[in-house]
C-alpha cells in the first residue's frame, strides 16, 4: 500500500521547530501498517500536489496557515481534496487537515472564540474518553453534511469526524508526544507562545497519559478497507 502525507506545516521562522512533521505523522502510522510505503510530500514548501491515483491513500497534516489564508497552496489542495473523494481515496486528516477537510466539504472551520489550546486535553473519541495533545485556535464550526462527529471535548465540539465517503479527521495531533511538545515549546518560547500559556501546557502533559498509537489502528483501518 502506498500512503502518502502531504506535509503543510513549515519550520517556525529563524528555528527548527515543527522541522519534522512529516516524519512525525510516518513514525506514528507506519507501525499499525506494516509492509506499507510512505512518501512525505511537503506541499507547503512548493511541491506539487499529486494526482489521487498516484497513491492509495492520504494523510493532510497540520499546519500554521488557516483554511481562510491566502496561501499559494490552498485552493489547488481544496480541488485535489475534492477530486480524491470523487477517486474514493481514503483521507486521514490532523488538526488543520481535519479543517480543510471540513471547509472543503461543505463545514466551516475558523479561529475559535475559546482561544490557542496546547498541551493534553480530555477527549472523548468513538465513546472512549482518552487524552490527546493539541496545538491550535482554529476549530470546526459547522459540520458538513457528508460527516457526522464522533470525537470532541468540552473545550471543542467538532474533536473528530467521520465522513460518509472513506475519510475520518481529528483536530488533535496524534503524532505529537509530551517529549517533542515540550521541545518545541522551549524552542519558541516568547517568539511562538507566551510563558504562560506554555506552562499551563507543559503542567497539563504532567498530568496526562497520552497514546503513543492514538488513532494509529483507527487511521491504518480506513487505508486497509478502502485503498
Amino acid at each position: 500500500m502506498k500512503i502518502a502525507i502531504l506535509n503543510l506545516t513549515l519550520p517556525f521562522p529563524g528555528t527548527s521547530a515543527f522541522a519534522e512533521t512529516g516524519r512525525q505523522i510516518r513514525d506514528w502510522i507506519a507501525p499499525a501498517l506494516p509492509g506499507s510505503e510512505f512518501t512525505i510530500l511537503d506541499i507547503a514548501q512548493g511541491l506539487q500536489l499529486p494526482v489521487p491515483d498516484a497513491y492509495d491513500g492520504f494523510i493532510i497534516s497540520g499546519s500554521e496557515a488557516g483554511v481562510y489564508d491566502q496561501v499559494a497552496w490552498m485552493e489547488p489542495l481544496k480541488a485535489f481534496l475534492l477530486a480524491a473523494r470523487d477517486a474514493a481515496k481514503p483521507l486521514v486528516g490532523i488538526c488543520f487537515g481535519h479543517q480543510i477537510m471540513a471547509h472543503t466539504f461543505g463545514g466551516h472551520a475558523e479561529k475559535a472564540a475559546a482561544g490557542i489550546a496546547v498541551g493534553a486535553r480530555r477527549f472523548t473519541l468513538d465513546g472512549v474518553e482518552t487524552y490527546a495533545n493539541v496545538w491550535h485556535q482554529d476549530q470546526v464550526v459547522l459540520v458538513p453534511p457528508c460527516a457526522r462527529v464522533s470525537g470532541f471535548a468540552d473545550y471543542c465540539p467538532v474533536g473528530m469526524l467521520d465522513y460518509e465517503f472513506p475519510a475520518f479527521s481529528m483536530q488533535f495531533h496524534p503524532e505529537y508526544s509530551r517529549a517533542f511538545l515540550t521541545r518545541e515549546i522551549g524552542v519558541i518560547l516568547g517568539k511562538g507562545i507566551d510563558p504562560d500559556l506554555a506552562e499551563r501546557a507543559l503542567e497539563s502533559m504532567a498530568r496526562a497519559d497520552v497514546p503513543a498509537d492514538l488513532m494509529a489502528n483507527r487511521a491504518a483501518g480506513t487505508f486497509r478497507q478502502f485503498a
